[in-house]
């Protein structure tokens, strides 16, 4: 299957193995043999890029289930899916963080029930109170903002293609910090702070098929340092 230029590299996997599972099963796969064909443990990783998939124009959904999911053969094909559905996320990889607007928004506007714990391993017991999660003391402040994120190098910490990151402005960062960084004033990027000796920045991907990158320091500003991340299903 050829790599089709608006798609990220999983995005690319993802198409290709419902494919070829069509091809050999005459249906679309489930989720559970989705995952397992392209041997990732996440469900919820292999939902975003089909729905990331779906907003792009590359699948369409028909009824409920996901034996329901059909491939968009061609380009007039492509463009009736995208009409139906979401619109295509932002690609811009540009960010400008020169200020960030001070919040002006009640924070209890932003308070929602929190119901106890729920296990994504074994079963514990359910215990229901009566505490609230503030998602102001979160999300919103004068020092807050959010960025869209494009591409997969961060992918091992559970930062998707498409997802928000909610950042503390900031350019006091530590070591081990997933931070905004600023690269000759032009190129924004998250990454994890790695060492910073010798007059140089080590910016960490969280995908082992990247390796680090390594810049002067007079070459690196930092934007924020990263607090919160948002994603949609």
């Amino acid at each position: 299957m050829a790599v089709l230029n608006d798609l990220t590299h999983l995005e690319t996997r993802v198409l290709g193995a419902i494919e070829r599972h069509i091809a050999r099963h005459g249906q679309s796969p489930t989720i559970a043999e989705l995952a397992s064909h392209l041997r990732l443990k996440s469900k919820g990783t292999v939902h975003r890029y089909v729905q990331s998939l779906i907003e792009k124009g590359h699948l369409q959904r028909h009824g409920t289930g996901w034996r329901g999911l059909r491939l968009v053969s061609d380009k007039s094909d492509r463009k009736t899916a995208s009409d139906s559905g979401a619109a295509s996320p932002s690609s811009s990889n540009v960010v400008a963080i020169s200020s960030v607007p001070a919040g002006n928004m009640s924070p209890g506007k932003f308070r929602i029930p929190l119901l106890g714990r729920i296990a994504a391993g074994m079963p514990i017991e359910a215990i229901e109170d009566q505490n609230h999660l503030d998602l102001a003391e979160f999300f919103i402040g004068p020092d807050r903002y959010a960025l869209r994120v494009t591409g997969d190098s961060m992918i091992e910490v559970g930062i998707l293609d498409g997802d928000t990151v909610i950042l503390k402005k900031s350019n006091a960062v530590r070591t081990g910090d997933i931070v905004v960084a600023l690269i000759d004033g032009q190129e924004a990027t998250l990454k994890r702070l790695g060492e910073c000796a010798d007059g140089m920045v080590e910016l960490i991907p969280e995908n082992k098929a990247m390796t680090s990158f390594r810049y002067a320091e007079s070459r690196v500003s930092f934007q924020g340092v990263l607090v919160g991340q948002l994603r949609g299903y």
